[in-house]
């Protein structure tokens, strides 16, 4: 901890020497400068950056810079997800993650359309198998290429259409962008059709499913819990300042986690004044509420009992004076306190934009409000929050539009393991002879439930794959099924793998079975399969991995077995958990909204995308990227519920209580959350393991490390309970997590996302934490020489444990605040060209290396100073850089700015 401190002694003055950036102001011609000087470095050509718009900006007072998003263009014409983050002080660019196209010209097809918009968004209708489109009319033509048309039937929002370029086989096909918001609310497509073939190009789903599909593996620490057990009768321990609405709300209150840890609580006035200056009922910034239901500026929260998402629900009327207080009277069902639970969504949608405000997810940085407050950025897009919707069990979703279309958030029921077991297994005869309990599908969309009068009877077949895939187990049908024959007729037995249920299903009735049982591959209870089925004709069932394993082994050996399926519904669940009353999951929904939008800036919602390609409606298997949404949101899940008396090695899952685990369960999860190891082994290298699913179990790596980093800069500056105003390493770690987002590029892998938290430092702190953010990501693989491959491939990433050499971590025993340090003068600094180093005493033969902020020796040359000598750096891009000298016992590190 001595070399932190001394290393802020150096950096901090050096980080105040700069002037305040002014808000508004037009970098057309700074980023103009900085690409076409750095082209070459950016391996790109002069026509690569000849053409760019800018998206948006934000100014950063933390990072005292703007954050400027960039897209390239060809033609006037967009380039999809080629969204760029630029940082820049003054006049001077000080970051930039470049995500352009090379050789745009060569590439182009063309740019005039074959087809018209309108036949763009019927192809996506018959992909998607929306039915008849209904009246699709142009309502606004707002540029020459860009247009919006109506819902029709089709969508619940105005469909959006544009002309982009997409990147297609290393061609860039000129595209109609269409966005298209199903009905249903499982959905929000934005897809690219080919303009001149009317060929489905490209599809992402601004939806992100959070089915929690990991199983946990159960771990104690000694024999006895080591989760630290929380006051159930305390309060919020974070800070506002505010004198009050009046507004009162009977909720499990921000920080605790759920009625498992707290009881339910009468918050009164918990806005906070800067976030939400007219209390969290406004929308016209006008003192007085404009609603006394649970809907304001940020959030308007309503019951989905439907699961009509064209339709909006009831929502809890608190009267003139805003008394939000309804009884939960847990445990019992949820139907039976649905207003309370809606009342709990809204309070904490509300508390996560209150507090996210704090750290900069504000209004021209995309955060979602009605009333933007004359603060920048495109208002009229609060939250949708969905309280028990019923389409769908044991999962919630965040679907994330850009900036200026609200966000929608849904949340169901779950069921408590074991507490909807049936039998739903009959084996007719032989050693295995007997029932079977188990769980039934729970896709969505169209598909067949299991019967309730007549069994389905057949002889089982167990499946076998080709293994051509990214799957080791040929039982788990995630790769063609070879012995199609064998399953005509039969009830067809498949592993539990990586690849979705859909996908398992759908391809053993393709082969001819008439149902399918699903063996659990790990030693917990049976899970609903979830999923969008599309037209799904035959049933599927979950039985127990230690029964399952003696039918596979069987028939393996030979053996016929015949077995029926059949649920007579007995054995209804009366004790399923509500996730509106889960914080550590609504924090994680909200997440994606926050990760989406400030990665690639707030117009951008395409730089997050799980994979590369979707088929009927699910990803494609083996085309997973290396994003990591789903860390950031458990992440947030688990900030937003840190209390005092918490410490670094408690174990703490992820929907305990949704799940039905208790405190002291694993989460949902394959590991805990803690910096113990021993519990939680995740290194980088566990990314590339298809045990772990794809995004939630590579998020869940991610999110290992920046939970490893919270308790890092605790352990370095304390812990702060004033989550909103604290000075903590809690609040400081909050924000270089958000500002890292900030600075990463486009579709981001775990390095580019380590580097935009250094990067963020560096602007925010002068590089005081640096070493600090280093240690903590190579102890889990992150090292100087980790290499995250494709960042669109999440099965290609090499981990390394090294710290960077040079003048970094590896120095902490030189004295930077020596007399030595007298001796030399490095400059001009800034530079644009050659740097002089001088030197009062003749040091003879030295070396000087200068190193980037990646702690990667970019230059290197020996040189004789006895007075002065000077070194080029031409060939480095403008940025920030750390110049080392060393030789016969004297070492010089200073800071170098190249512009």
């Amino acid at each position: 901890m001595k070399f932190f401190k001394k290393m802020k002694k150096i950096l901090l003055p050096l980080f105040l020497l700069v002037t305040i950036v002014s808000f508004g102001q037009d970098y057309t011609q700074t980023i103009t400068e900085y690409l076409s000087k750095n082209v070459k470095q950016l391996d790109l050509k002069a026509a690569d950056v000849s053409g760019f718009k800018i998206s948006s900006q934000a100014v950063s007072k933390s990072m005292n810079v703007t954050n400027v998003y960039v897209l390239q263009t060809v033609n006037g014409i967009e380039i999809h997800n080629t969204a760029t983050p630029i940082a820049i002080r003054g006049n001077k660019v000080m970051n930039a993650s470049v995500s352009f196209v090379k050789d745009v010209n060569q590439k182009v097809n063309t740019s005039s359309p074959g087809i018209s918009p309108q036949d763009a968004i019927a192809v996506l209708a018959q992909e998607f198998d929306l039915g008849a489109m209904g009246a699709i009319e142009q309502i606004d033509n707002p540029d020459r290429n860009s247009y919006i048309f109506s819902k029709g039937d089709i969508s619940a929002s105005v469909i959006p259409v544009r002309l982009v370029y997409q990147n297609n086989d290393n061609e860039l096909r000129l595209a109609w962008d269409i966005s298209i918001d199903i009905i249903s609310g499982k959905h929000y497509y934005s897809a690219r059709v080919d303009a001149v073939t009317g060929r489905v190009l490209h599809i992402e789903d601004w939806v992100i499913s959070c089915s929690f599909d990991s199983a946990p593996h159960n771990h104690q620490a000694h024999g006895e819990s080591v989760l630290f057990s929380k006051n159930k009768n305390k309060t919020s321990n974070s800070t506002n300042a505010i004198l009050g609405s009046g507004a009162a709300y009977n909720v499990f209150p921000f920080p605790s986690e759920n009625p498992d840890e707290t009881e339910a609580q009468l918050v009164m006035s918990p806005e906070h004044d800067v976030a939400s200056p007219y209390g969290w009922h406004d929308i016209n910034g006008v003192e007085g509420p404009e609603y006394t239901i649970t809907r304001g500026n940020n959030v308007h929260a309503y019951e989905d009992l439907d699961g009509n998402n064209n339709t909006t629900g009831e929502s809890p009327d608190g009267g003139a004076s805003l008394q939000f207080d309804l009884p939960y009277n847990l445990p019992q069902a949820p139907g039976n306190f649905t207003d309370a639970a809606t009342i709990n969504l809204f309070y904490w949608n509300n508390i996560l934009h209150d507090v996210l405000y704090q750290y900069e997810f504000n209004e021209e940085n995309g955060n979602f409000q009605q009333n933007n407050y004359g603060n920048g950025g495109s208002g009229g897009d609060y939250v949708l929050a969905q309280s028990q919707d019923s389409d769908g069990l044991n999962n919630a979703n965040f679907a994330t539009p850009q900036d200026g279309i609200s966000g929608r958030m849904q949340m169901y029921v779950w069921s408590a393991p074991g507490e909807i077991l049936y039998e739903l297994l009959t084996i007719n005869g032989g050693p295995l002879a007997g029932g079977y309990l188990g769980f039934d599908s729970n896709f969505t969309g169209t598909s067949t439930a299991l019967p309730t009068d007549v069994p389905i009877t057949a002889d089982l077949a167990l499946a076998l794959d080709d293994n051509s895939g990214t799957s080791t187990d040929e039982n788990d049908a995630c790769d063609p099924i070879t012995n199609a024959a064998e399953l005509n007729g039969k009830i067809a037995v498949i592993r539990r793998g990586e690849c979705d249920f859909v996908f398992k299903v759908a391809a053993a009735e393709a082969a001819g079975a008439v149902a399918v049982i699903i063996v659990n591959n790990v030693l917990t209870d049976p899970i609903p399969q979830g999923g969008e089925a599309v037209d799904i004709g035959i049933p599927s069932v979950m039985i127990y991995s230690e029964q399952g394993e003696l039918i596979i082994a069987a028939l393996e050996n030979g053996d016929t077995i015949n077995g029926s399926l059949f649920n007579d519904g007995s054995g209804v669940d009366d004790n399923q958990r509500d996730g509106s009353l889960d914080a550590e999951i609504i924090s994680h929904e909200y997440g994606h909204g926050l990760s989406i939008r400030l990665t690639g800036g707030p117009a951008n919602s395409g730089c997050l995308v799980p994979c590369t390609q979707v088929e009927n409606n699910q990803c494609v298997a083996g085309t997973y990227t290396e994003q990591m949404g789903e860390g950031w949101s458990d992440w947030l899940g688990l900030i937003m519920t840190m209390e005092t008396g918490d410490t670094a090695a408690d174990p703490r899952g992820i929907g305990t209580y949704s799940s039905g685990q208790g405190s002291a369960g694993a989460g949902l999860r394959t590991y805990p959350y803690t910096t113990d190891v021993t519990l939680n082994p995740f290194t980088y290298a566990s990314t590339n393991s298809a045990a772990e699913s794809a995004p939630h179990g590579v998020g869940s790596v991610w999110a290992t490390m920046i939970w490893d980093l919270t308790w890092a800069f605790i352990d370095e500056y304390g812990y702060d309970p004033d989550t909103y105003n604290g000075t903590g390493g809690n609040n400081i770690v909050f924000q270089l997590v958000l500002d890292g987002l900030k600075l990463q590029q486009c579709n981001p892998g775990f390095v580019s996302g380590r580097d935009g938290i250094l990067m963020a430092d560096e602007l925010a702190n002068g590089g005081a934490n640096r070493c600090l953010i280093w240690e903590t990501f190579a102890a889990r693989g992150l090292g100087v020489d980790a290499d995250q491959g494709s960042r669109l491939d999440r099965f290609d990433q090499v981990e390394n444990f090294d710290v960077p050499a040079g003048p970094d971590c590896t120095l902490a025993t030189t004295d930077f605040g020596d007399a030595l340090d007298t001796n030399f003068t490095v400059f001009p600094n800034p530079t644009n060209g050659d740097v002089n180093i001088r030197t009062k005493i003749n040091v003879g033969d030295v070396t000087v290396s200068i190193y980037d902020l990646n702690g990667r020796r970019v230059l290197s040359k020996d040189i004789n100073l006895e007075t002065i000598a000077t070194i080029s750096t031409n060939g480095l891009q403008a940025g920030i850089y750390v110049v080392n000298i060393e030789g016969n016992n004297y070492t010089h590190t200073t800071k170098l700015i190249k512009e």
